[in-house]
């Protein structure tokens, strides 16, 4: 009897498996997940930009108020205000002493609200000091910052 059971035994630890092998399939899917998280597009500033409307518009009496961006001797960036050399964080204060010699009658509030302040940059500057300075406004309560274009040569 022992003889006729014994291929029996070696038939049932011979026979195939039937479950199904997951490791390539994971090593696919962990391939896939480091390539999709090396081209995921990196977070960016988003800037609020308020187009001018094509209805008319009310002429102010304040004129704008243009922030320079020139280079700097170690390659960094200096900001000017009416061509005078402003630490960037002193820009704030330049601003509203520089709206106020026109407009007296506006406090603070209101110099914030209505005073418009164009950021201008030379072209060796980079795009990142733009966009700190008119972020530095904005989160400094100025709500008319825009970008003042000029033609490249």
């Amino acid at each position: 009897m022992a003889i006729a059971t014994l291929p029996r035994a070696r038939a049932r630890r011979m026979s195939p498996a039937a479950e199904p092998n997951v490791i390539p399939f994971i090593d696919v899917l962990l391939v896939l997940l480091i390539i999709f998280m090396v081209t995921a597009p990196k977070p960016t500033t988003d800037l609020r930009l308020d187009l001018p409307s094509s209805g008319r518009s009310v002429p102010l009496d304040i004129a704008p108020t243009i922030v320079d961006i020139a280079p700097n001797a170690d390659g960094g960036a200096r900001l000017l205000l009416d061509g005078y050399e402003v630490a960037w964080d002193e820009l704030n204060d330049a601003i509203l002493r520089h709206v106020s010699t026109q407009r007296d009658d506006l406090g603070e509030g209101a110099i914030r609200a209505e005073a418009r302040v164009f950021v201008r940059a030379d072209l060796e500057i980079s795009y990142a000091h733009v966009v700190a300075v008119i972020d530095q406004l904005q989160n400094d309560g100025f709500e008319r910052v825009g970008v003042f274009a000029q033609l490249a040569d």
